[in-house]
């Protein structure tokens, strides 16, 4: 998906290139410093900006934490390989490669820990991350609705709990194995998730998908 630069706020026009910069040094920091040690100052030096303009962007280092994150979820694209099976198992693999990147590992474990005390910090994370990923849900699954790999939902509310499930489960599986089993995603366990997901428990085996 194309990248995003952070919600703007009021005030002197945003940088572009400050924002790139502010985003890619939180990002170096957190694979040097991990989130405990990072800190607001020691970002805005690596950015070569000052410490307002940084403070003017970000009310806090959780905020500016999932920013950064967000974009690196944003690098991932929905290939098109022929089948809903392994357009599923690209996409897996590419997030569970993104999850692998120390800087994603270290931020995102950190501000999900955080959220669960604060409301407002939740839902960035929604919005910065899971919203903009959701349409990767939501492209795939119209594109196999045109193989008729799968049916139609005429009805909007259930079609959005479909997109919701699908994405709990998918994100879900992949964020423990990789950040709390510390267990790799690797093809064969990917192949085995895609089959599950798509046949269910007692459905046929990998090789039948």
């Amino acid at each position: 998906m194309q990248s995003r630069t952070p919600a703007s706020r009021t005030g002197r026009p945003r940088s572009v290139a400050a924002d790139a910069a502010i985003l890619a040094a939180t990002r170096q920091a957190l694979v040097e410093l991990g989130w405990s040690k990072l800190t607001l100052g020691d970002v805005a030096m690596r950015a070569g900006v000052a410490k307002t303009t940084l403070y003017r962007r970000w009310a806090s280092k959780n905020e500016l934490v999932v920013d950064a994150v967000a974009e690196l979820f944003d690098e991932l694209v929905l290939p098109d390989r022929g089948s809903l099976a392994a357009d599923i198992e690209d996409v897996v693999l590419q997030f569970a490669a993104i999850l692998d990147r120390p800087e994603a590992r270290s931020g995102l474990m950190a501000v999900v820990a955080e959220s669960t005390r604060d409301g407002a910090l939740r839902e960035r994370i929604r919005a910065s991350i899971v919203d903009r990923q959701m349409g990767l849900v939501l492209e795939g699954r119209a594109r196999a609705q045109r193989r008729g790999e799968l049916p139609p939902e005429p009805d909007p509310a259930e079609s959005a709990r479909t997109v919701d499930l699908i994405f709990d489960m998918v994100a879900g599986a992949v964020v423990h194995r990789t950040l709390v089993s510390g267990k790799p995603a690797d093809e064969e366990w990917v192949s085995d998730l895609t089959r599950v997901l798509l046949l269910g428990l007692t459905g046929a085996t990998a090789r039948d998908v």
